[in-house]
């Protein structure tokens, strides 16, 4: 089964991008990730695309990081952790920016569990839709971890700093309505697909140029030096990554529930 669908709409100028892996809520494994970015380079060579809708078959949207599907690989588990390394956007990073390249806006259309890396996905969307009893969450702190696929550079264009900060600290779960009212999605509706069509549809009856030439000058003016934030998240999950209480996170999950932390080793 391929990780993500693509399709197109009669006159090939809708594009709908779907994660395909919906027994795991959209789990992320490493074929998932490598499917989006094939997605992504793709696209830009359908000169009549005018509008891409990304969603998530099954019940959710996407649940996050299959952590057990790429821990238990040893060599997708360094191939992860060398991306860290890397003076450039990495392909996790991709997983949201990538959007951002395209000369059309990218709609993500929620449903279900949208946590961890599903929200960071749906972050690198230029509008997000809803369902107002989806639950999202930046879920990265369950597992003693920061969000880094783009996650921190895109908050900023949306959250207040100290809003951004508590919802990092905690993890905490927000309904569809509650992330409406923070600003983290546009739009929190019963019906998330009619409200997509029709948003579509209006992007539509405008100039292609102006649409594009708005998406880029917006995200150059409310967003700050892009390669030099997305190094500070690899920076800060370097530093978090497989060291003793990251480790303890993962194990307060599971088996040791009760587990202290240890002393704050970051100063």
């Amino acid at each position: 089964m391929d990780r993500v669908t693509l399709q197109f709409n009669n006159d090939n100028t809708v594009a709908t991008v779907a994660l395909n892996r919906p027994e795991k809520h959209n789990g992320v494994d490493w074929p998932m990730l490598k499917a989006v970015r094939t997605v992504q380079l793709k696209l830009p060579k359908h000169k009549t695309l005018r509008a891409v809708i990304l969603k998530g078959e099954g019940p959710s949207f996407c649940a996050g990081l299959d952590v057990k599907s790429v821990m238990s690989n040893p060599k997708t588990a360094v191939v992860m952790y060398a991306n860290l390394w890397l003076p450039m956007r990495n392909i996790f990073q991709s997983w949201s920016m990538g959007w951002r390249d395209l000369g059309v806006p990218v709609i993500a259309q929620i449903h279900g569990n949208c946590f961890g890396a599903g929200i960071q996905l749906a972050l690198g969307a230029d509008i997000r839709v809803c369902s107002t009893d989806s639950q999202l969450s930046i879920l990265e702190a369950k597992w003693g971890l920061v969000p880094d696929m783009g996650g921190g550079a895109l908050l900023r264009e949306l959250l207040p700093v100290d809003v951004a900060k508590e919802l990092t600290m905690t993890g905490r779960v927000l309904s569809g309505l509650q992330a409406k009212d923070l600003g983290l999605v546009t739009h929190a509706v019963e019906n998330p697909d009619e409200k997509v069509q029709a948003l579509v549809q209006e992007i539509l009856t405008r100039s292609p140029d102006s649409v594009a030439a708005s998406k880029f000058m917006l995200q150059r003016i409310f967003g700050i030096d892009e390669a030099a934030h997305l190094t500070q998240e690899r920076r800060w999950q370097r530093r978090l990554l497989g060291f003793k209480n990251q480790r303890i996170s993962v194990a307060k999950n599971s088996k040791q529930p009760a587990m202290p932390f240890a002393k704050r080793q970051i100063r």
